[in-house]
C-alpha cells in the first residue's frame, strides 16, 4: 500500500478553500494544495438536485496524515457534510515524494 496520497475536496467558494489549504499547508499536514478553480458539480442533497460552481481543492499528503486530514476538513469546512476523499499514489518522481516527506514530516 501507498505511503503517500491524494486528497479531492469541494469547497462553495476559492477564500474558503485557499483559507483551509494555506492552514493545512502551515500545520504540515499536507505538502501542496492546487486551487481549482470554477467546476461545475451536479448532485443531490437532500432530495434536490443542484448544479453549482465549486472550487475542487487538491492536496498532496502521506498516507498517515490522511485522518487528521479529514478531521480538520470536517471542523472548518462550511458543508454540512463535505467531500473528502483520498487516493493512493502507485508511483512518482522519488524527488517529488521526498519533498512530500520534508513537508509533512
Amino acid at each position: 500500500m501507498s505511503e503517500y496520497i491524494v486528497l479531492l475536496s469541494t469547497f462553495p467558494s476559492e477564500d474558503e478553500a485557499e483559507k483551509l489549504g494555506t492552514e493545512m499547508v502551515k500545520k504540515g499536514l499536507v505538502a501542496c494544495v492546487n486551487l481549482v478553480p470554477k467546476i461545475r458539480s451536479i448532485y443531490k442533497w437532500k432530495e434536490k438536485v443542484y448544479n453549482e460552481e465549486e472550487i475542487l481543492l487538491i492536496m498532496k499528503s502521506r498516507k498517515e496524515k490522511s485522518k487528521e486530514i479529514i478531521e480538520f476538513i470536517n471542523n472548518n469546512h462550511s458543508y454540512e457534510v463535505p467531500e473528502v476523499i483520498s487516493l493512493s499514489i502507485s508511483s512518482g518522481s522519488k524527488r517529488y515524494l521526498a519533498w512530500i516527506d520534508e513537508n509533512c514530516g
